[in-house]
């Protein structure tokens, strides 16, 4: 019997990512998914990211392992990261584990682990300032 491609396991502890120095997720619930030889990536549950600082663009991609991908722009700090998050809406069987749960790439976000049973690291409040001076609808 062959390893299953798609390998996920609970993220240890908590988990954050960081945007120009400000939390946009923060989870004691992350899943990460170590995929083939590709670096493993942490998936956040939607409730613990700070979804005001997204918002979905209209690129999408498939995986033929978890299905379509779709993809969030950071909107902070007067910053406008494209594509810079995705989420699985819908994935296929295999990687249901993912559902409502968002990723980050690492060249855009900081992502700090912490030992099983941290508190967070800090608490931000839900705008630690406000978001900046970007109409994200414009």
């Amino acid at each position: 019997m062959t390893e299953p491609y798609l390998k996920f396991a609970a993220a240890p502890g908590r988990v954050r990512a960081l945007f120009e120095g400000h939390e946009i997720a923060d989870s004691a619930n992350a899943v990460v998914l170590n995929e083939g030889t590709y670096a493993p990536v942490v998936y956040f549950p939607r409730q613990d990211v700070e979804m005001l600082a997204l918002r979905r663009t209209d690129h999408s991609s498939h995986c033929p392992h978890k299905g379509d991908a779709s993809y969030f722009t950071i909107y902070r700090d007067a910053k406008v990261i494209d594509n810079a998050a995705w989420s699985y809406e819908d994935p296929i069987d295999s990687a249901s584990l993912i559902k409502d749960h968002i990723a980050f790439y690492p060249q855009h976000v900081e992502i700090e682990m912490s030992p099983a049973g941290a508190e967070p690291v800090r608490k931000v409040p839900a705008h630690d300032p406000p978001y900046a001076d970007i109409d994200p609808l414009s």
